[in-house]
């Protein structure tokens, strides 16, 4: 059964995410993708790869994917986040983090760790 990974990123992590989906798009070919809103459609755009759209994160995606992790859908995340910059909807954030490690699905918060979980 084919893997899936949800790519998620703040506002200004956007663009090293899909920098990063492109340098590894051959690799991400083979999972199945899903995302929040914007990065979902970016990502898509720069790679040609499919990847399901969520809502926005801020206005709900994450807690669509954190449902789908609780389900058992979603085997990895790949979210480039910001920690310097506050974010309106924070707690849905935490709670995606949270549910994460609940079900012990691998969260990737940076490049280095994304490049470990594909690798």
């Amino acid at each position: 059964m084919t893997k899936t990974i949800a790519l998620i990123a703040h506002d200004n992590k956007k663009d090293e995410l899909v920098n990063w989906a492109k340098q590894n798009a051959a690799v991400l070919s083979g999972y199945n993708l899903c995302g929040t809103g914007t990065t979902a459609r970016r990502v898509s755009e720069a790679t040609g790869l499919e990847v399901y759209r969520y809502l926005s994160g801020p206005l709900g995606g994450d807690q669509q994917i954190g449902a789908k992790i609780a389900e058992g859908l979603i085997d990895a995340v790949v979210f480039f986040c910001d920690p310097l910059q506050m974010q309106p909807h924070d707690p849905d954030v935490k709670a995606l983090l949270r549910i994460a490690v609940v079900y012990d699905v691998p969260i990737a918060t940076n490049k280095s760790t994304a490049d470990c979980i594909i690798k």
